[in-house]
Order: C-alpha cells, then sequence, then structure tokens
C-alpha cells in the first residue's frame, strides 16, 4: 500500500498542467479603416450644410496665379460663389466681382471675358465648372427627394420687386430671390445707362449677397446709383416681410 502513493501523486502531478491550461475564447479582432473616395476629383470636395451644399472647384494654375472658387449651391441652383485663391492684381481684384455677379445670374460657367482679366477669368469659369460636375455628380449619387420634401423647398423661394427709384442718373429698381430668409439673388431691373453705373451694379450685388442686408458699402464714382440700389434692395426686403 505504501508504494501506490508515489503513483498516485505522480498521476495527480501530470494532471496539473492539464487543469492550468486555459483555451483562448474568440480571436483576436482587427479593425480596418477604409477611407472613402469621392465621387468628385481629389480637388474638389462637397459639405452638406444648413446654407445649402458647399463644393470647393479645382485649383487652376494660370500665368497670373492659382486660381480656385468655392461654389455654395442649393439643390443645383448656384446661390454663392467665393474665391479662395485668386492673382493679387488689380485687374483680378476688379473682375472677381463681375464674374461672380455674372455667374450668379447665368447659373453655369457659360460667362463673358471680363475686359482686361481675361486669364483670371478663364481659370475662374474652369475651377467653376469643375465645381459643377462635382456638385452634379453628387446630386446623381443621392436618392431624389420625397414629393412633399421637394415642395416646401420651392414654397420656400420666393421673388420680391423692390420700388422704383428715381435718381439723378435714372431709374434704379432691383429684384431679390429669397430662399426662406436668405437673399440668394439680386437682379437688376432698371439701372441708368452710365459706364459707371455698369460697373458698381456687379460689385453692389457681390456685397448684398456677403451682407445680406442693404447695409453696403457706397461705390466710388457711383454714389447716386448705390443710394438708389439701397433703397430698392430694403424696399424688397421690407416686403417679403
Amino acid at each position: 500500500m505504501k508504494r501506490a502513493i508515489p503513483v498516485v501523486v505522480l498521476s495527480i502531478a501530470g494532471l496539473v498542467p492539464i487543469w492550468r491550461y486555459e483555451p483562448s475564447i474568440g480571436g483576436t479582432t482587427s479593425t480596418t479603416e477604409a477611407a472613402s473616395t469621392p465621387s468628385a476629383s481629389s480637388s474638389s470636395s462637397g459639405s452638406d450644410s444648413s446654407s445649402g451644399t458647399v463644393v470647393k472647384g479645382t485649383t487652376v494654375n494660370t500665368d497670373k496665379g492659382p486660381v480656385q472658387v468655392q461654389v455654395t449651391f442649393q439643390g443645383e441652383k448656384i446661390t454663392a460663389v467665393k474665391m479662395l485663391q485668386q492673382p493679387n492684381h488689380p485687374q483680378t481684384t476688379a473682375a472677381v466681382p463681375k464674374l461672380i455677379a455674372e455667374t450668379l445670374q447665368a447659373q453655369s460657367a457659360d460667362i463673358d471675358t471680363v475686359s482686361g482679366a481675361t486669364i483670371t477669368t478663364e481659370g475662374y469659369k474652369e475651377s467653376l465648372q469643375a465645381a459643377i460636375d462635382a456638385n452634379a455628380k453628387a446630386a446623381a449619387a443621392s436618392p431624389s427627394p420625397s414629393p412633399s420634401a421637394a415642395a416646401s423647398t420651392a414654397s420656400a423661394t420666393q421673388t420680391v420687386d423692390g420700388s422704383a427709384v428715381n435718381t439723378e442718373k435714372g431709374t434704379v429698381q432691383v429684384q431679390v430671390t429669397f430662399e426662406g430668409e436668405k437673399i440668394s439673388a439680386v437682379r437688376m431691373l432698371q439701372q441708368p445707362n452710365h459706364p459707371q453705373t455698369t460697373a458698381a451694379v456687379p460689385k453692389l450685388i457681390a456685397e448684398t449677397l456677403e451682407a445680406q442686408s442693404a447695409d453696403i458699402d457706397t461705390v466710388s464714382g457711383a454714389t447716386i446709383t448705390t443710394e438708389g440700389y439701397k433703397e430698392s434692395l430694403q424696399a424688397a426686403i421690407d416686403a417679403k416681410g
């Protein structure tokens, strides 16, 4: 009987490694993060915001310097254009408000070349078209809005004519388009036939879209037209209520 004791002890000792072995439960989990490839070109990007979809156009390198625009869309409608890059040149500075005003009116990149700023205009149009294409591609990939949502959006758009203001240079009258409470477009219904007025109008419209009110600066050399414009604009804003 005494000889059996070591055998039992050895048997128990042999089982200890088995008892201490714990099988693993499950396996190692690895997480792979993949960056989604945008549908637009790498130099174009968009983001939805309460004010619409903002899309950056391509950066176009010109002989004068890089040109890049940022466009805000409400659906397919262009509601704002902002310059992200532009040549540091007086002719470019003077041309940009005209280019933006023409874009808002044409609702496309099919706009006239600004005299004295041909190179900047071509770069602007190329960057603008890239933004338009990127927005259209993104819209095509998105599901169509429900009829009720589309009707709601349509009802939020309102066009109001301002009062006709008689000035020493001639009659000034604007037409304002609102998207909800936001001024999305301004159009001249009447304006003096004068070179200084023609040059001032794009600047006045661009400032209005930025300020979202009639509290804008007077354009040098077009004081009378500016005052008439602001009066007609304020009347349209007040009429909307």
